[in-house]
């Protein structure tokens, strides 16, 4: 197997996760759902540990692919 192929049936599965979470009435299924209580971004250190994380992933993200 190429790692195009494994990456791509890696987004692909989780593509199509979300899509059945997006359609189906059980809360709690959808990535973003996920996330928010991973990070429990209802409180404000929560708020504040997913923003530093976020913004230093971007940030990183950003300049490995543009390096």
């Amino acid at each position: 197997m190429t790692a195009n192929l494994i990456w791509g049936g890696l987004l692909l599965a989780g593509l199509v996760y979300e899509i059945i979470a997006l359609f189906n009435t059980r809360a709690g299924d959808t990535l973003s759902e996920r996330v928010r209580e991973w990070f429990r971004v209802h409180s404000r250190p929560g708020r504040a540990v997913f923003a530093l994380t976020w913004t230093g992933f971007a940030v990183w993200f950003l300049a490995h692919i543009l390096a």
